[in-house]
């Protein structure tokens, strides 16, 4: 099974430490953050990496080399940075069969493997790991509206959310979001958006699933959140 790993962004946020590295190769207790991602994957099921680059890239890509534990790794080069959904869009011609999404800024405390399973369930098309937020933190993330656990739509920072219910940057999808994301243009962000892609194919009515985040994440994007992030993994 595959596991794609968007890690092409900059981490302006993370300024100075992202000077000349990408936001992954920032080290949590002596480690890259890309590491703990990869562990979470691994652990998983997923037996091949696919790593979207695109700043810096080969601070990513001499350090791993072409294998991470013994598992291969494949890169794909991002050259412009037009969101998450176009990260996954590049993908498309070296990924098949069901796969993991984790993003690359992400640090979760523990794997999702419930995620995984109930994604292996007959008439289970794709998995959306989810948390709840509060109203504020809503404005600032994708946000998923569901009947009965059946992902009706998922909406990007929302001025007017229209639940409490985030997505974490798992996600368990099949080749179809593929398709899927070949028919948007780009939101009101500039953006590909994969939120825009999965909410495509449940208009379709394929069964998108939300399952609650077991543990804890941490979304790294300021020194503060490294210093989170830090404590979760001690």
């Amino acid at each position: 099974m595959y596991g794609v790993v968007p890690a092409a962004g900059k981490g302006t946020r993370l300024r100075p430490l992202t000077d000349d590295t990408p936001k992954g190769m920032v080290e949590i207790n002596g480690r890259p953050l890309l590491s703990y991602v990869f562990d979470r994957l691994l652990a998983v099921g997923v037996d091949h990496l696919v790593v979207v680059v695109g700043y810096e890239l080969s601070a990513i890509t001499e350090y791993y080399g072409d294998t991470y534990r013994k598992w291969p790794i494949t890169y794909i080069h991002q050259r412009e940075q037009l969101g998450l959904g176009h990260a996954i869009g590049q993908c498309a011609p070296v990924v098949s069969g069901p796969f993991v999404v984790c993003n690359g800024d992400n640090m979760f405390e523990t794997p999702q493997r419930a995620a995984v399973e109930r994604a292996r369930q007959d008439a289970v098309d794709a998995v959306v790991v989810t948390e709840p937020v509060s109203s504020e933190q809503a404005t600032q993330t994708g946000v998923v509206e569901t009947d009965d656990n059946r992902v009706q739509r998922i909406v990007e920072k929302p001025e007017t959310p229209p639940s409490r219910l985030s997505t974490t940057g798992w996600y368990v999808l099949d080749e179809d979001i593929f398709d899927a994301l070949s028919l948007l243009r780009p939101s009101d962000r500039g953006e590909y958006e994969l939120a825009d892609g999965l909410s495509v194919l449940a208009a379709a009515d394929r069964r998108i699933e939300a399952v609650e985040l077991v543990g804890q994440r941490i979304n790294v994007n300021t020194p503060g959140d490294l210093d989170r992030a830090a404590q979760l993994v001690d």
